[in-house]
């Protein structure tokens, strides 16, 4: 039986995909192939859509972006037609894992987990992601933590300035110094504080896979075998498993008896992107969409002069799509009749999913509707999910310019799509079994962590606890989970625009 006094680490690489881990780079990362060859690991089936928002907080809380209410970084804020905002920690009503592990009076430290601006109390440490308006926002828990994390790391770095960028040289640079001083900030807190639980999530893998996909991945359109570049991703995830490394030496020296138990977890893989699928381009010209006006070069769905009162239904552009309709009494200007909703809705799926690629082939394209796959829908969801391509193809946003099919992203350049299935890697010492999973699901991550640390499982919690049967120490809650007790204040207006503006640079808008 594991001892329920256990600590517990979350090594996070964020866009790790299963192929790299598991087999094509395995014998070149020590460290993490000797948490692989003796624990628990397969691929992690990631949330539908696989983001790195909602994924992360799906992880940590055990439940579905339906039941988050969720479904990007980007959400409508209402059934009005202006732009969608960004989502903020104080969006999320379910319980993370630190919330949990707090009220028990465990200690707690995360660094870099994806949804956690604007921080709140927790019994220890937090510093929030790239998703903070930027190194003025007080964007660590206790505020003055900040001050003592920028003199370890000769100043903390929560992002790159820009992963869609042709220069490459600079990219490599800017992940690099990112990472090492993320990992500097990480073992200075593993030594300085006490702790039974610390996650860590490393963005450096999702940048340099978009940045760099090409260059390594041969089934890409655009890879080039002589590239001076054809090893980056190879040797980044070299230099990934010595920091690794540090952090499980640490990890390994016992505190006060206990043992610590690692989770090395990814939010969903990577892939190659084949091109783009200009959705209200489309939309548009099958008579869905209807502009006052048609735009002198292509233009965001936000910035153009829609004919609402004339328009079916809209996309947002993205790694996959989002589909609203334009529906009487829940839309300002609504032109579906609620009782035609589901025929409109079924007739347009069945289109999408035939629309061809350019060379007439089908494009295996994947339509879900939230109902479908989520336990319930809070919030405002699309009304249809869309995978061009199955992920092969992202969506772009943009109309105007003519054509259906781009070869570029409108955002920026950008070598990788987010694949379905992330990874999973539990090491939690000889008592428990290891090998391959096929079975393993991101919502799996939080119950397991609370049996992990001899805590009931929440009845909310949709995950069910990896751990062989005869090995659990906690029993199922009766009871669901209280909402978390969160700080009142989301962005302010000024923190919206520089969070906007932050985006806008980085190519995610």
């Amino acid at each position: 039986m594991p001892d329920p006094a256990r600590r517990v680490l979350i090594i996070g690489l964020d866009c790790a995909p299963p192929e790299i881990l598991f087999s094509e780079f395995l014998d070149e990362l020590p460290a993490l192939k000797s948490l692989i060859v003796q624990g628990i690991h397969g691929p992690l089936r990631s949330t539908i859509p696989p983001i790195t928002v909602p994924a992360w907080m799906s992880m940590a809380t055990g439940v579905d972006p339906g039941t988050l209410g969720i479904y990007g970084l980007r959400n409508r804020p209402d059934h009005s037609y202006r732009p969608m905002e960004i989502a903020s920690a104080a969006q999320v009503t379910a319980p993370a894992l630190w919330d949990h592990l707090s009220l028990a009076g465990k200690q707690v430290i995360l660094v870099g987990v994806p949804l956690t601006y604007p921080p709140r109390p927790v019994n220890g440490c937090l510093i929030s992601s790239f998703l903070a308006p930027g190194p003025d926002s007080d964007y660590t828990y206790p505020a003055d933590l900040k001050s003592e994390i920028d003199a370890v790391a000769d100043g903390y770095e929560i992002d790159v300035s820009d992963f869609r960028t042709d220069d490459k040289d600079r990219l490599l640079e800017d992940i690099y110094r990112m990472t090492r001083k993320r990992f500097a900030v990480t073992r200075h807190l593993m030594q300085a504080r006490p702790w039974d639980f610390l996650m860590h999530v490393e963005m450096g893998t999702d940048r340099i896979h978009h940045g760099f996909w090409s260059h390594h991945d041969p089934g890409h359109r655009r890879h080039t075998a002589e590239s001076p570049y054809r090893n980056a991703i190879r040797d980044y995830y070299r230099y990934l498993d010595g920091e690794i490394a540090d952090l499980l030496n640490l990890a390994g020296e016992e505190t006060d008896g206990k043992e610590t138990a690692v989770i090395v977890a990814s939010d969903h893989g990577a892939k190659r992107i084949d091109g783009g699928i200009c959705i209200n381009e489309w939309l548009k010209q099958e008579g869905y969409l209807e502009l006052v006006e048609e735009p002198a070069a292509p233009t965001g769905i936000d910035d153009v002069d829609i004919n609402w009162e004339k328009t079916t239904a809209w996309g947002h552009g993205g790694y996959y799509a989002r589909i609203f309709l334009n529906v009487k009494g829940r839309e300002p200007q609504g032109s579906v009749d609620p009782e035609s909703y589901e025929t409109v809705r079924s007739t347009l799926a069945e289109r999408l999913s035939a629309l061809p690629g350019p060379d007439g082939r089908p494009l295996d394209t994947r339509v879900f509707r939230p109902e479908d796959i989520y336990r319930t829908c809070r919030g405002v969801p699309p009304d249809l999910i869309v995978y061009f391509g199955d992920l092969l193809w992202r969506s772009v946003g943009t109309v105007g310019g003519g054509s259906v099919y781009s070869a570029d992203n409108d955002t920026g350049p950008d070598d990788a799509n987010h694949a379905q299935d992330g990874v999973f890697v539990l090491s939690a010492g000889s008592n428990i079994p290891g090998g391959r999973r096929a079975d393993l699901d991101i919502l799996d991550v939080a119950p397991t962590v609370m049996e992990l640390m001899g805590l009931p499982v929440p009845a909310d919690m949709q995950g069910r606890s990896v751990l062989p049967e005869g090995y659990r120490t906690a029993s199922i809650s009766d009871t669901v989970s209280e909402p978390a007790a969160f700080v009142d204040e989301t962005y302010s207006e000024d923190e919206k625009q520089q969070v906007m503006d932050r985006l806008k640079a980085l190519g995610y808008l």
